[in-house]
């Protein structure tokens, strides 16, 4: 028996959708995880460049967008065992470079920039009082790392009972071998994946009033 067939045997993969309000997480498409120099490599830039029609799409519609960065005091206070794993995670403190958003997604006034010290974008932030907020019942995830901070938040995602999207070629890591094994996994146990058009269709479709200009 194959592996895929043990997992649909067992009941894994199911399909969990769209529901009610949607919002777009963008986790870390920050200037140092898209350069291999530092962070970055493999596939980043491409979930970058499709990540960018998304976003122009979330904000026609009116979506609620929310942005992560890296963010660790000047000071080094705040920082713990994730830079121990990772030595010069530290560098990424709010003034440097390699810690602000890529100049193609860059955030605009009224979206929510979440500010983390740890691999996912619910640990020590606001997110979920943000997502309450705003009703939201379905988050749609790009960024990077897939393996990583990704990965991470989509756990937590649906560990809060949010319908979790991983937009497929909005997801990148600089390795290409986690990228996919970690697709698979969160599709089996965490979320459901969609490419870039899909969810662009799918959102259309929650927000008609918008396109018709009638809300």
């Amino acid at each position: 028996m194959s592996n895929l067939n043990i997992y649909k045997r067992q009941g894994f993969g199911e399909k969990s959708g769209f529901k009610g309000k949607s919002a777009l997480l963008m986790v870390d498409f920050v200037n140092g995880f898209c350069d291999p120099e530092y962070y970055g490599g493999g596939n980043i830039i491409d979930a970058i460049k499709r990540t960018r029609i998304l976003l122009q799409t979330a904000r026609e519609l009116k979506i609620p967008i929310a942005h992560t960065r890296v963010v660790y005091e000047s000071d080094g206070s705040n920082k713990g065992i994730f830079c121990e794993k990772v030595p010069g995670l530290e560098r990424l403190t709010e003034n440097a470079y390699i810690s602000q958003i890529v100049d193609d997604l860059t955030p605009e006034p009224n979206e929510y920039v979440v500010r983390k010290t740890q691999a996912s974008a619910f640990f020590g932030t606001g997110l979920v009082s943000w997502l309450i907020a705003r009703n939201i019942e379905t988050l749609v995830i790009t960024g990077c790392t897939t393996s990583g901070c990704v990965r991470a938040s989509v756990v937590d995602s649906m560990s809060y009972n949010y319908r979790t999207i991983v937009v497929t070629d909005c997801v990148g890591d600089r390795a290409i071998g986690p990228h996919e094994a970690n697709l698979f996994d969160m599709q089996q146990k965490y979320a459901d994946l969609y490419s870039a058009d899909e969810v662009i269709s799918k959102l259309k479709e929650q927000n008609p009033k918008v396109l018709s200009g009638k809300q």
